[in-house]
């Protein structure tokens, strides 16, 4: 393959998941789908439907990535959270106050895009900051203060810090070909888990929840089949085109947003590209807008006080910094990090739920003193 072919195909890269991100903002604007929202209807209403639609795209998504990869099209050990390190509490922290952050701020990273899309000026703000915060902890002040705390505590896994790792030494199978059958297993598990309520059968549900799932399983295959090159032409190496971290990425909002920012500052530097992160939250962003256009949602919304504005901004900033402590958010860990079995995902996943369940309880709390 010469360079002529590695440019157009990192166009093609680009344009598809600009494709599938926008199809992410128009479900989610259609159906409502948002982590925070679902936790919010169990914890106040008692309501699982929308986390039921959580668990399906889960489910789905587990089956998805784990298809890719029995059928050869794409490597699991080359995703961005393949590894041996599990930093615990890099994502216990990081996903607490991700979890916290999103409740204060009205949204975790993918609702404020698809809010942006559709008029909403505070979560215009929200994004700003998330993504200089998040800048901050991948490179700057908060970034130091990462790398030399929290992500200093590790465990160091040889067979990979995921399930089929964990668990190889129980059944002495290899670990890539136990992670693939337990994401067959345990995605089948899920799905049909939900599919036994009949509110989850709903025709909006359904395509919430699959849908959701589908399309972080076609960004993996954008990422790593689509945009995989063997050898470059140039340096005789593995890439994975169009890709920050320079292996397969699928569906994520809190770094890909501080890219946004740095590429749209420094767009004069020839090294600031667009990459798939970048096209990733332009296309949430797109989707959504067209979708609230046709069903005539948009509309321009801003902040009712200074409190509210208040709240929004300190929790922008939880969101950026947990995000990238995390090592992702609601999306980039709750479906992109566990549809391959990561168990940081598993873990940030889980205090990201604790930690808005405890900003739910605050909240209340604080509404209780004012009466």
């Amino acid at each position: 393959m010469d360079t002529v072919d590695v440019v157009a195909l990192t166009r093609w890269v680009l344009w598809a998941g600009f494709a599938v991100a926008c199809l992410f903002g128009a479900l989610a604007q259609r159906t409502h789908f948002c982590t925070m929202g679902a936790i919010s209807d169990v914890v106040n209403m008692g309501d699982w439907t929308r986390a039921r639609q959580w668990v399906l795209a889960i489910g789905v998504a587990l089956m998805g990535f784990a298809l890719l990869s029995l059928r050869g099209d794409i490597d699991p050990s080359k995703t961005l959270y393949a590894g041996p390190r599990l930093i615990w509490l890099s994502c216990l922290m990081g996903g607490g106050l991700f979890g916290f952050g999103m409740v204060l701020s009205s949204g975790c990273g993918n609702k404020t895009l698809v809010r942006v899309g559709s008029g909403n000026l505070k979560s215009l703000v929200v994004m700003v900051v998330m993504g200089v915060s998040a800048f901050a902890t991948l490179k700057g002040l908060t970034g130091v203060w990462r790398v030399n705390t929290v992500d200093r505590v590790m465990v160091d896994m040889p067979q990979g810090a995921h399930l089929g790792g964990l668990l190889q030494e129980v059944f002495s199978w290899p670990a890539q070909s136990l992670q693939v059958m337990l994401g067959l297993v345990l995605g089948l598990g899920l799905v049909l888990s939900v599919l036994r309520f009949q509110e989850a059968r709903r025709v909006e549900n359904l395509l919430a929840g699959t849908g959701a799932g589908l399309l972080v399983v076609a960004m993996w295959w954008v990422s790593g089949a689509l945009g995989h090159v063997a050898e470059h032409p140039e340096t005789l190496e593995e890439v994975y085109l169009a890709t920050n971290s320079g292996r397969m990425e699928s569906l994520s909002f809190v770094a890909p947003i501080a890219y946004l920012l740095d590429w749209f500052m420094f767009f004069s530097d020839k090294s600031k590209v667009l990459s798939l992160g970048i096209v990733s939250v332009l296309g949430v962003i797109f989707g959504s807008f067209v979708v609230s256009k046709l069903e005539g949602s948009f509309r321009w919304e801003g902040f009712g006080s200074v409190e509210d504005l208040g709240n929004h901004l300190v929790g922008a900033v939880m969101m950026g910094v947990g995000g990238v402590t995390a090592m992702g958010c609601t999306v980039g860990q709750g479906l992109s990090g566990v549809s391959t079995l990561s168990l940081n995902a598993f873990i940030a996943l889980a205090a990201i739920i604790v930690g808005a369940v405890l900003a739910f309880k605050y909240q209340m709390w604080r509404l209780e003193r004012q009466l």
